[in-house]
């Protein structure tokens, strides 16, 4: 049999060749040279810089505000995201941070396609007929390059943090921007963007992992759609779409026909998950609206679709006074799209306005200046308790269980790792921090599974090399009865004990080790391993195993 030495690089020289391959040919078939003119009358020196300066500006933020670059996978995340307004390090830096390499690296991918898309629509050169290209600041190039579209970016990342519901974090509500900006100009010209960011972002897969094995094995999942944040990535979109609209009607050129603007729209909103509306129930339960998003965005699609296609005839109504009103029909639909951002703005304006819950915090807690770290399970969400409303049977005061961060000073009141997620990995470091500091907790799980009943286990806080018992749950009987005998479990501060009950009285005593035994009101355990069993008069059962993690 053939052996190739070194087959991974191999595969990775192979996809590289190939996209080389590929750019000769098609380089030699068509003619580049008219691309490169086209490139040349929109932007400096025929490239992107203002895409290029925000999208290096959002990495530059991953690496050294979040300690990327000396912890790449595990970033600070919990300073930088949009907790309230009383919080404004947050605000300021929301829209620019990262929970993760493959978030960051994802948004990068969607900034590099979209994003020259509407920076080739808005222009490094002006285009009004009669104008020079450094008659004034305004119109000189190198600052609309490198100083005002990267400022737009940074005031439209603001503003997608600021109206954004939740403690929002990345720069996805940005590039959703520049779709709702790019669609308005050319429809069909961003779905083809959005369709090769799926060809770099494989590319940059194939380069990163060539080839992967995997097997079935168990796994920790939530809902895809819950991690979606469905309304900043709505209203920057939105925002997006307003800022072309407003743009392409005072410049008053030709406008895409309103069915290639209502395809576009829809396709990428159904694409990119618009449509996925969904609620927190509490605990691991989510509910997911899809025929009402659905509906939502076909709605979007048309309103956008109506408001580019409108011409500038004026619309004429009497208002309550009987004075006349008169606007454009392209200004009526850009008040309909203000209506839908002041519709979906409003309630976060509401919700940022208040901080987290002062209450304190349930159980032993670890402090690391001005944070508190705890595990609490099934105890009101500290971040939501501030609001009470009830609508269509969901209600906004949830329940939550897991490690908990809170910081009275940032207004932060958050369940980090939830109670299932550290039971399926047993250990979990939680990192906190501000602007030039960071540290960490770990929240560290160990139990017994308990024969036909449930898990009796302990959660430890280790900070600073010292551990803390932070919670333990009650004891917990096996559904077996040994010799007329209950059988429990008891987590306490040291370690485990098992607790023998009958109508004489109760005995407690240490959990045998491995491969050594205990006595107890005439019942014997062994530890086999990392299964319990329990003897008497020839009977042996299993009471416990010990909890795995993955």
């Amino acid at each position: 049999m053939l052996e190739i030495p070194g087959w991974i690089p191999f595969q990775r020289l192979a996809a590289l060749l190939a996209l080389l391959a590929a750019a000769v040919a098609l380089a030699v078939v068509d003619r580049p040279s008219r691309l490169s003119a086209a490139l040349r009358r929109r932007f400096l020196f025929g490239l992107p810089l203002g895409t290029l300066v925000s999208a290096g500006g959002v990495l530059l933020v991953y690496l050294v505000v979040q300690d990327g670059w000396s912890s790449w996978y595990r970033p600070v995340v919990i300073p930088f995201r949009a907790w309230s307004y009383v919080y404004p390090s947050g605000m300021l830096t929301a829209a620019f941070a990262h929970s993760s390499p493959g978030h960051l690296v994802g948004n990068l991918v969607g900034t590099l396609t979209l994003a020259p898309v509407a920076e080739y629509a808005w222009s490094h050169y002006p285009t009004r007929r009669g104008s020079t290209s450094f008659g004034s600041l305004r119109e000189n190039p190198y600052i609309r390059s490198l100083v005002v579209f990267p400022a737009v970016v940074f005031g439209v990342g603001l503003l997608t943090a600021v109206f954004a519901l939740g403690p929002v974090v990345g720069f996805s509500g940005v590039v959703f921007a520049f779709a709702g900006f790019a669609l308005v100009f050319r429809p069909l010209a961003t779905v083809l963007a959005f369709v090769s960011g799926r060809v770099v972002s494989l590319f940059y897969n194939a380069m990163l992992s060539p080839e992967v094995v995997s097997s079935a094995r168990p796994v920790f999942s939530t809902p895809w759609w819950s991690q979606i944040a469905i309304q900043g990535h709505a209203i920057g979109f939105l925002f997006g779409v307003l800022l072309g609209a407003w743009l392409s009607h005072r410049r008053g050129g030709s406008n895409p026909p309103a069915l290639r603007s209502f395809a576009g729209v829809l396709l990428f909103a159904v694409s990119e998950s618009l449509w996925a509306v969904y609620w927190y129930r509490g605990g691991e339960t989510y509910v997911l609206f899809r025929a009402v998003g659905f509906a939502l965005v076909v709605a979007l699609a048309t309103i956008v679709a109506l408001t580019v296609a409108a011409s500038d005839k004026p619309l004429r109504a009497y208002a309550p006074d009987n004075s006349l009103f008169s606007a454009r029909r392209w200004q009526a639909g850009l008040a309909v799209l203000l209506v839908v951002v002041a519709a979906l703005s409003g309630p976060a304006m509401l919700y940022n306005t208040f901080t987290a819950s002062g209450d304190d915090l349930p159980g032993e807690s670890v402090t690391v200046r001005d944070y508190e770290v705890t595990y609490a399970e099934d105890v009101p969400n500290g971040l939501t308790a501030v609001f009470d409303v009830e609508l269509f049977g969901e209600s906004t005061t949830t329940n939550t269980s897991g490690v908990i961060v809170k910081s009275e000073r940032r207004g932060i009141w958050t369940t980090a790792v939830s109670t299932s997620r550290l039971a399926f990995d047993g250990e979990s470091a939680v990192r906190v921090g501000g602007l030039g500091w960071r540290d960490r907790v770990t929240a560290v799980r160990d139990g017994y599974v308990v024969t036909g009943a449930g898990v009796a286990y302990r959660v430890f806080l280790v900070a600073d090399g010292e551990a803390r018992l932070a919670y333990e749950t009650g004891p917990v009987r096996a559904e077996p009865v040994v010799a007329r005998r209950n059988i429990s479990v008891v987590p306490t501060a040291t370690g485990y004990d098992v607790q023998v009950s009958s109508d004489s009285g109760t005995v407690r005593g240490p959990m045998p080790t491995e491969n050594t035994t205990t006595t107890l009101d005439g019942v014997r355990f062994v530890r086999e391993n990392s299964l319990v069993f329990a003897e008497s008069r020839g009977t042996k059962v299993r009471i416990a195993r010990q909890e795995t993690y993955n």
